[in-house]
């Protein structure tokens, strides 16, 4: 019965700035569920990405129930009994749910066929998927659902989870965690990948811990702390957050009877929202993806410019139809969801991302004065303690969490106003993590004003004076911090808040 099903013996894979994976073994034994804990950069993706045949190993000996297997590519692993479901969904928004399952099974399979199967499979674990809907039409959530089922219908023996719950409400995790639960009891096991200590603790049954590639603990996750965990993972525990109580100061961001139509044919319209956030104050939207906030911080940034004028205001001036240079100079910046592409250009050196937002380093005249712009680069690489090869490290070649911290110090070193943030630590560590709300929350102290969109519940809970929450494209009244409840906050997530709810300012 201890026979592992997946064993890994001294895997190693050397990337050539980093060594992703340094010799590192772990066993998962058959009906188990196991995480693998790490910082950013720790080796998580490289080594899952080894085990599903998408990442070849450098070195090492990979067994499979019992027996050497050379997995060359992923539908090996599938041929095997090993499935994956990756944070960010691979779906096609214009074909239906059963043709993007058809599209990862065998041919000869019938459309007709799939849907049944899906219909089946669907009932058999209570994740509710009706075969013929365009994807376009559905939830994140059931977004997650179309993934998990086109798993499942391989019937895998071994399925590993990165980062599932990132994307969910709290109902929908806990849902999730039943299906889950009754797939170990009928024999899979399941490797999940998850920075959310306090789901580790409540799923899994044993822990592999990963830092700089290499392993360095194995644990049962149901008896240790989240304080524990983190020292297992990163050597120290992060200091706790002090959210100190401040009297809001002058209005500097006006949202008033904002519409929108998306810009994304399968975007959500916004409508009439009503926003205000006060210098020295964080407010909070949080909200299931999908639900307008990629429209709402469009329209805020000024990437989107329709908005009437009025309709946007930044301490004061009307902003609506205006550009991102007109309301950064104002004091308005702003950290996107999409770190690569948006966020930085992954192409350019870390100085030269400065110049996205930041224009000290260039004279009136137009000349960049390089080696001030090095020395602003490293300025924020050491005071946000940036794992990076230097100013001129390519933006690309640092792990999410590290290029997240770089952009959001290359915002907050801005000394903004009003400071607009996406998902801050999405994907990051429990270190960078409390890193980067500490930094919003000095900011705040500072008397910036302070507009955080994130899905992270605990994370606006720690953070934020005021919680929003967004639902197709309508805004909910706000909640003082004292009075959001994650049930409450998750219930308006599904829209179901009234419009006469009292408005906390």
């Amino acid at each position: 019965m201890n026979t592992a099903l997946l064993e890994l013996r001294n895997i190693s894979k050397r990337y050539p700035a980093v060594l992703a994976n340094d010799r590192v073994s772990l066993q998962v034994l058959p009906g188990q569920i196991h995480a693998i804990l790490g910082e950013n950069g720790a080796g998580k993706s490289t080594l899952m990405k080894i085990i599903y045949g998408a990442v070849q190993p450098d070195q090492g000996d990979i067994r499979f129930d019992g027996k050497q297997v050379h997995i060359r590519n992923p539908q090996q692993a599938r041929a095997l009994g090993i499935s994956m479901v990756f944070q960010h969904f691979s779906l096609f928004d214009t074909l239906s749910v059963a043709q993007n399952v058809w599209l990862g099974l065998d041919k000869s399979l019938s459309l007709a066929e799939v849907s049944r199967r899906i219909r089946d499979k669907a009932a058999a674990y209570g994740l509710d998927l009706e075969p013929d809907r365009p994807v376009h039409t559905l939830s994140v959530g059931e977004m997650q659902r179309v993934e998990i089922i086109r798993a499942l219908l391989c019937e895998p023996r071994l399925l590993i989870l990165d980062e599932p719950t990132s994307v969910l409400t709290p109902q929908a995790v806990d849902k999730l965690f039943a299906v889950l639960r009754q797939l170990v009891a009928e024999g899979c096991s399941i490797l999940y990948i998850s920075h959310k200590l306090h789901e580790i603790r409540a799923l899994c049954t044993h822990c592999t811990v990963l830092r700089a590639g290499k392993v360095t603990g194995e644990c049962d996750p149901r008896a240790q702390s989240n304080a524990s965990l983190s020292q297992m993972m990163i050597g120290s525990e992060p200091p706790a957050l002090v959210h100190s109580q401040r009297s809001p100061g002058q209005l500097v961001l006006d949202v008033c009877q904002l519409s929108l139509t998306s810009l994304d044919p399968f975007g959500t319209r916004l409508s009439v929202v009503e926003l205000q956030v006060h210098a020295g104050e964080i407010v909070g939207i949080a909200g299931v993806s999908g639900n307008g906030q990629r429209e709402l911080l469009y329209a805020l940034s000024g990437e989107d410019t329709r908005a009437s004028s009025d309709s946007i205001r930044v301490s004061g001036q009307a902003v609506g139809n205006q550009g991102p240079l007109q309301r950064r100079a104002l004091g308005l910046h702003f950290v996107p969801d999409e770190r690569l592409g948006r966020g930085a250009v992954p192409t350019l050196s870390l100085a030269h991302n400065l110049l996205l937002t930041r224009s000290e380093a260039v004279s009136g005249s137009g000349w960049i004065n390089m080696s001030a712009l090095s020395a602003q680069a490293q300025n924020i690489i050491a005071k946000y303690q940036v794992k990076a090869g230097g100013p001129q490290a390519l933006a690309q070649s640092l792990s999410g969490g590290n290029l997240q911290k770089f952009i959001v110090g290359r915002e907050i070193d801005a000394n903004p106003k009003l400071l607009i943030v996406s998902q801050p630590t999405w994907g990051v560590d429990v270190g960078a993590a409390a890193q980067i709300r500490a930094a919003l929350l000095s900011l705040r102290d500072a008397g910036c004003a302070v507009l955080v969109v994130s899905e992270e519940l605990d994370e606006l809970f720690e953070l934020c004076d005021r919680i929003h929450v967004i639902a197709q494209g309508r805004l909910s009244p706000s909640l003082s911090r004292t009075q959001a409840t994650i049930e409450k906050i998750g219930s308006w997530m599904s829209g179901l808040w009234s419009d006469t709810e009292t408005l906390v300012n």
